[in-house]
């Protein structure tokens, strides 16, 4: 299951760097192109809600399954695409796919095991969450480069046919296949709620991956501000719901969940602070030193690798460590990305020093996220995992569009102020970003240390 969650996450940000190939092969235009590597991203976060409560009906490994046969099947048309129109479709089916598979994963974690094993696989699974955002980086870079028979972007798609039909085959024989407990199959499916977080979601997503390609029109802030109100309907009907004996879509108990809220705000920080690093140094790197798409992605190996070695070993450090690890993580973090900026402000590459912050950025975000969503998922119920699987993934993917959306216009503002084009004035606008970035991270660092105070 982790490794087709890690197969879908790439798939969020292996066409970034794929994207001028797409573009000149396609003769696709700037919208098209955005639609391109946005609509994955809005079907994948307006459906994750919708997936998890499938699960909890049908069965969680039934619909992992269904959901990993529609992203492999829609990977392969993507791969085929002769125009972009086919291969904006495909890719909002992908989505859709993915949306079904990735809310079963922590789902299947909370029923499947218990104390220390069940702190390992939450380990490896935000290893994993995290991983795949780099990675994708990476994997896109050496797949473009590498042009395999003369294939071009194809490739970035079609790797996940391999891949995705031998998960098939071994997930069949290893997930359960029976469907949800009888009171969960009971529990009817709430519609309305249903449609009105979607349709808050979608005013809340469109406008946050689309608005900076299309210089935020007047529409893109409309929407933003409908998305609060549709949200707002949305608790309202849910509260009613609930008084009535309903069953909401969200049950009240895992949002009265004992520190939810704070958890929210760490794994909104975590998620906006690495996405928005990624962007931003991926435009510098690629826009203003002119690095290539293969040397770009491995520019992020140091922070994917140490994340992952991290995320996976945290439990076991000293128990004294332990409670301060989250804010100690976020303050890690901070400190490593004042690093990055001071270390390309000149327009350079920043030498040795610059990856040493590189790894220290996966060491703190690794700190500041695996203990939160371990914690944060150690005392939920087994019949609440997929309301809490399926809000923490929203929580999680909003998180990375706040990210790229408010951290990449402040870089791309703050570069076209400056004047000429250039290494040296894309590292200005980078030393900003990595300031904001650094300011997100000590809000974090503040957050964590909150329950320790009272």
């Amino acid at each position: 299951m982790l490794a087709a969650m890690f197969m879908a996450l790439l798939d969020v940000f292996i066409v970034n760097v794929a994207a001028p190939t797409v573009g000149s092969d396609l003769d696709a235009s700037g919208a098209e192109l955005q639609l391109v590597i946005a609509g994955y991203t809005i079907t994948y976060s307006v459906l994750l809600i919708t997936g998890a409560r499938l699960g909890d009906r049908l069965g969680h490994g039934r619909v992992h399954l269904a959901g990993l046969a529609l992203f492999t099947a829609a990977s392969l048309a993507c791969g085929l695409a002769q125009g972009a129109g086919q291969l904006i479709v495909f890719r909002l089916v992908q989505g859709a796919g993915s949306a079904l598979m990735i809310p079963q994963v922590l789902s299947l974690i909370q029923r499947t095991f218990t104390g220390e094993a069940r702190v390992r696989a939450l380990g490896a699974y935000s290893a994993v969450l995290a991983v795949g955002a780099a990675s994708g980086q990476i994997v896109g870079g050496v797949l473009v480069s590498a042009d395999l028979f003369g294939t071009g972007w194809r490739p970035v798609f079609l790797v996940n046919v391999p891949v995705g039909v031998a998960l098939l085959v071994i997930g069949r024989r290893v997930l359960p296949s029976g469907g949800a407990p009888a009171a969960e199959r009971a529990r009817p499916l709430d519609v309305p709620g249903l449609v009105l977080l979607g349709a808050a979601v979608s005013l809340f997503t469109v406008p946050l991956v689309l608005g900076q390609e299309l210089d935020w029109p007047w529409w893109s802030w409309l929407s933003l501000g409908a998305s609060v109100v549709v949200f707002a309907l949305f608790c309202g009907y849910e509260a009613r719901l609930a008084r009535r004996g309903g069953a909401p879509l969200i049950a009240p108990r895992v949002l009265r969940h004992q520190g939810m809220a704070l958890v929210v705000v760490r794994i909104l920080a975590v998620m906006a602070v690495n996405a928005g690093f990624l962007f931003i140094l991926t435009l510098h790197l690629q826009g203003g030193l002119g690095q290539s798409a293969l040397r770009t992605g491995l520019t992020f190996a140091p922070t994917a690798v140490v994340f992952g070695v991290v995320g996976l070993t945290w439990s076991k450090w000293p128990a004294s460590w332990q409670r301060v690890l989250v804010p100690a993580g976020f303050g890690l973090a901070t400190t490593a990305l004042v690093g990055v900026g001071w270390a390309l402000e000149g327009g350079g590459d920043g030498g040795v020093a610059v990856f040493g912050a590189y790894g220290a950025l996966g060491v703190g975000l690794a700190l500041a996220y695996s203990p939160t969503l371990t914690r944060a998922l150690a005392t939920v119920r087994p019949q609440d995992a997929a309301d809490a699987s399926g809000l923490l993934a929203t929580v999680t993917q909003l998180g990375q569009l706040i990210g790229v959306a408010a951290f990449g216009t402040l870089f791309l503002n703050r570069l076209e102020s400056l004047g000429a084009p250039g290494a040296y004035t894309s590292a200005q606008a980078l030393w900003v970003g990595m300031c904001a970035l650094a300011g997100t991270a000590l809000v974090g660092a503040v957050s964590g240390l909150v329950p320790r105070r009272r």
